[in-house]
């Protein structure tokens, strides 16, 4: 389980354009990594909205804003077309980026059990995990982050 002050593991993984993205390209830099289980669902939409209300806010701090969830890039493509997200999804079909979080857990709805990606936030700078979100309330998320940053 990786909590503040661990080393981010460092990853490699593609955008919602193809484009290959690596923690590293961060370095110096504070970045929110935050996964979701699916594009386009009310919870994460409401996340994403709540980080694409306060995008400004995020760019005039220095602070970049990646959303990590299993789906593909063309799902990616269609959620940021339909909500106007200005940040990057990370599509993390391999479950790569998941696993190495400890975020793909086993999860149950309406008592059935299967896996899936839980809903969790890391604060990361320069490579260091800085705070761990457990508990997202989606339509605030935003200024929570900011909030631990002392940004807000």
């Amino acid at each position: 389980m990786l909590q503040a002050g661990d080393a981010a593991p460092d990853f490699v993984s593609t955008d919602q354009n193809g484009n290959v993205v690596k923690l590293s390209d961060f370095s110096g830099k504070r970045v929110v990594l935050y996964f979701y289980p699916k594009d386009d669902t009310p919870g994460c939409t409401k996340e994403a909205c709540s980080f694409r209300d306060a995008d400004d806010v995020f760019n005039a701090k220095g602070i970049k804003v990646l959303g990590v969830s299993t789906d593909s890039e063309k799902s990616h493509q269609k959620f940021i077309s339909k909500f106007q997200l200005p940040f990057d999804l990370l599509a993390d079909t391999e479950k790569q980026i998941v696993e190495a979080y400890g975020v793909w857990a086993e999860k149950s709805m309406y008592g059935k059990k299967y896996m899936g990606t839980l809903r969790k936030t890391f604060l990361i700078d320069d490579g260091k995990i800085v705070k761990v979100f457990d508990k997202v309330n989606v339509a605030e998320h935003a200024d929570e982050v900011l909030a631990a940053f002392g940004e807000k």
